[in-house]
């Protein structure tokens, strides 16, 4: 039998078996953890590349966009120093949202995105950035290539779940936005997530 090239014959762990995409850092595959519908935070398993239950949604915030992470990406020294706030990368994938006009109701699904901007923020010290991005071949936003291409109430319903979502009544707040930025500063922080991926785990 011929088979398609590549092919797996076993599924591939989603951090470090699937590529960040052809055309990175404007254009990356993601991998979707969770969608706009979801009341639970889902997160992969670093062990087992199944998704894991982290937590019901601490709040009555959901999250506005499509969100995972850029496959072979790490968030360690290059991602920190274009966070000046944080004092580490997380050591996590790098974080993705993405925006897509048609609803998309399922997780543990890959998509391709282009790159148009970022969240900087900053989680107990740690550098914990959050990537925007369109769906690749969404007709609706096909002219939108920079952070100030989209509605500023798409931008602030992003900022008002991250400063919320990990809230928790009685406890003081670890997390912060320390900014956003625009496309250009976005490619940066994805190279940079690159770099410090292979550099941790080999290419």
């Amino acid at each position: 039998m011929n088979f398609p090239s590549p092919f797996y014959r076993w599924r591939p762990h989603p951090w470090h078996g699937l590529d960040a995409g052809p055309k990175a850092p404007k254009e990356v595959n993601a991998f979707i953890e969770l969608s706009p519908f979801d009341l639970v935070k889902y997160e992969v398993d670093k062990e087992t590349g199944y998704l894991r239950v982290d937590r019901p949604q601490r709040s009555s915030s959901q999250p506005p966009s499509l969100y995972g992470f850029i496959p072979r990406t790490f968030c360690g020294e290059r991602v920190h120093l274009l966070s000046p706030k944080s004092t580490r990368g997380d050591g996590d994938p790098l974080d993705i949202c993405v925006i897509s006009e048609r609803p998309i109701t399922k997780s543990e699904i890959i998509l391709t995105a282009r790159v148009i901007g970022g969240i900087q923020m900053i989680d107990d010290g740690e550098a914990d950035d959050k990537i925007i991005a369109i769906l690749h071949n969404d007709y609706f936003w096909h002219k939108a290539n920079d952070l100030s291409d989209i509605p500023q109430v798409l931008i602030d319903r992003l900022l008002h779940y991250f400063s919320t979502y990990k809230l928790t009544p009685g406890k003081e707040e670890s997390t912060f936005i320390a900014g956003v930025f625009g496309a250009e500063q976005a490619w940066k922080v994805v190279d940079a997530a690159l770099k410090d991926y292979e550099e941790t785990y080999g290419s």
